[in-house]
């Protein structure tokens, strides 16, 4: 990670929509993900990651505005048990909203960020960062603008959000401040083991067999859809999703 070593001054000032200017640095966190359906099929860090937002919403903290963050699990459990336990509405406080379940930002489908941050991230050459739960982080994997991708627990995810920056050490430097003022660390809204054991005691079985009993039949859209009746697939030429391999095209037997 590229550290900050020049003054704050000589980094881009950047403005949305009518929110006070902000400046961006080199390990800014502009992408902050829970995600993959692998890291994201665990109740305690899903629960811990909840609890880490309650603690920070209770105490005055927010997101920062340079920060683009979602929820994306592999399981629509995930969202059930999360809101059986009250914690939905402080994830989607810091801006953890769901955007779907399954593949997104961990394999790149982050979508754009906002035009004045891409545009200040080009014009500065900005060594920048998303941290997600997911489980590859080569450059340019979740977004071609982002040269660094941390992976992190989900509730980590959460505190990057709230940091808004990679160079921070979150032992010992606060995430923010509370509503008096006064500065807040990782320490003080880290959820203890006997919270996220509770909160884990909501995940019933009943949740999985509701979700995945007649998952094999899709829902109203996916049965909607009118196919072919035919031996093999009919492919569509003007697909721009699923094409025919023209790996075989022209070649005969006696190639």
């Amino acid at each position: 990670m590229k550290q900050i070593k020049k003054p704050l001054a000589q980094y881009p000032q950047v403005t949305i929509d009518n929110q006070p200017p902000f400046t961006l640095t080199d390990g800014a966190v502009v992408i902050a993900a829970i995600t993959s359906c692998t890291n994201t099929s665990n109740p305690n860090v899903l629960m811990a990651a909840g609890l880490l937002a309650k603690n920070a919403v209770e105490k005055g903290l927010q997101r920062k505005p340079w920060v683009k963050s979602s929820l994306a699990p592999g399981s629509k459990v995930v969202t059930d048990y999360l809101a059986l336990a009250g914690l939905t509405p402080y994830l989607d406080k810091l801006g953890f909203n769901l955007v779907g379940y399954g593949c997104t930002t961990c394999i790149g489908n982050s979508g754009p960020l906002l035009a004045p941050i891409e545009e200040a991230i080009k014009d500065n050459d900005l060594t920048i960062a998303a941290v997600l739960s997911g489980n590859r982080n080569f450059e340019g994997r979740i977004h071609p603008l982002v040269k660094t991708n941390w992976l992190a627990s989900p509730p980590l995810v959460v505190a990057y959000a709230l940091s808004g920056n990679m160079n921070i050490d979150l032992t010992k430097e606060p995430l923010g401040e509370d509503k008096q003022g006064n500065p807040v660390y990782l320490k003080d809204i880290w959820p203890d083991s006997k919270a996220i054991a509770d909160a884990v005691e909501k995940v019933k079985t009943q949740m999985f067999h509701k979700e995945y009993s007649a998952v094999f039949d899709g829902d109203e859209t996916w049965q909607s859809l009118k196919i072919q009746d035919t031996p093999v697939y009919a492919w569509q030429p003007d697909s721009t999703y699923i094409r025919h391999p023209p790996f075989f095209e022209g070649m005969t037997k006696n190639t």
